[in-house]
């Protein structure tokens, strides 16, 4: 029986030499979930998982359990003794989360270890530029690279208006135009995929995703349907999962997703043109509302900027708990969530410090 190759499936350097850490254990990677059970593949194929009872009482939050995308270590690399433990889940370099449905402020990972996301959006009923907005906030805060895809461009009237309209908004971020009823629709989206990459593909449902996905697998794997007329996608794809692609790579699909609650965010890059008015403004710590001189509220009179999105900016800072505070002073409160396991940022620097005068012998 023939190996897989795992490198093909994003096994990078950087995981393999984290693995290391791990004697007796087998590295592989999560393809898919259901309930308590992971569907997982390693160099000899795939297998079926669950977590150890010691990795289950040590879990804080919903985002530290295993997730579609994540490379795990497992205690073993065949099912001879039945379904494979997952004993630790290695550190990810990109992880998309929203926040979970309901009342409770749980977070849910969508995917990890994505290179690039792929935002679809259809050019007929599902053209939202807020939602849009809110995809690319929390993209850009997942650490994979954002593309936003255009999908069912035959249905569209009205594309140049639509690209002007989008163009305002998807500041830096390539925009793909494809359609499904073109044999060649899909053929910018192929670009991006190569072997040893990871893409995953969000969006509200029925817009298109699984066509993509089945034309890039070459055969009808996900089933698909239109969108209603009501403009309610019905929901084709129910779980996350991972295919590798017969042409190298592989792809994430995901559940369609019209309400994307925000866990965290990053607002610099998806309303950058809002940052940058923000330095004009008289005080440096303007709201943007109500402030005398504020730089923001004279460019959307002039019409040059939208006041909705404006709106949408005030809406995704609350919702991400940044309500108040300006560019620089979010970024500095996400390096120290990120640095909280060492006691904050102080903490960190003299860490790092420390580190550094070892490595030098002084």
């Amino acid at each position: 029986m023939s190996k897989i190759d795992m490198g093909n499936l994003g096994l990078s350097q950087r995981f393999i030499t984290e693995s290391t850490l791990y004697d007796s254990l087998y590295v592989g990677r999560v393809i898919s979930q259901y309930k308590d059970l992971y569907k997982v593949v390693t160099e000899n194929g795939e297998l079926t998982a669950t977590i150890s009872g010691k990795f289950r009482f040590a879990v804080k939050t919903l985002s530290d359990y295993p997730a579609v995308g994540d490379f795990i270590m497992l205690d073993r690399n065949n099912d001879i003794c039945g379904n494979v433990i997952i004993h630790h889940v290695l550190t990810r370099k990109s992880v998309f989360i929203r926040k979970a449905a309901g009342t409770s402020n749980d977070e849910q990972l969508v995917a990890s270890n994505v290179d690039t996301v792929f935002i679809c959006m259809s050019l007929n009923n599902d053209f939202n530029l807020r939602r849009l907005e809110r995809y690319l906030a929390v993209a850009w805060d997942s650490r994979a690279i954002p593309v936003i895809v255009l999908t069912k461009a035959d249905l569209c009237d009205h594309l140049p208006q639509k690209m002007l309209e989008l163009n305002a908004v998807a500041c830096g971020v390539e925009v793909l135009v494809t359609s499904s009823m073109s044999k060649d629709g899909y053929v910018s989206v192929k670009s991006y995929i190569e072997s040893g990459k990871t893409i995953a593909f969000i969006g509200s449902s029925g817009v298109g995703k699984s066509t993509l996905i089945n034309r890039l697998m070459g055969e009808d794997t996900l089933e698909t349907q239109k969108i209603r007329n009501d403009d309610k996608g019905r929901h084709t794809t129910t779980r996350r999962e991972l295919f590798v692609l017969p042409t190298g790579g592989v792809v994430i699909d995901t559940p369609g997703m019209r309400e994307l609650g925000i866990e965290s965010a990053d607002l610099s890059k998806t309303f950058a043109d809002i940052d940058e008015l923000a330095t004009k403004c008289k005080f440096h710590d303007c709201t943007h509302t109500s402030e005398p001189n504020c730089a923001v509220q004279q460019t959307i009179k002039c019409d040059l900027l939208p006041e909705e999105r404006l709106a949408n900016y005030l809406k995704l800072k609350k919702e991400a708990k940044y309500e108040g505070l300006t560019s620089k002073q979010i970024e500095t409160e996400k390096f120290t969530v990120m640095f909280s396991e060492v006691g904050g940022m102080k903490n960190a620097r003299k860490l790092f410090k420390e580190k550094k005068k070892k490595r030098h012998g002084f």
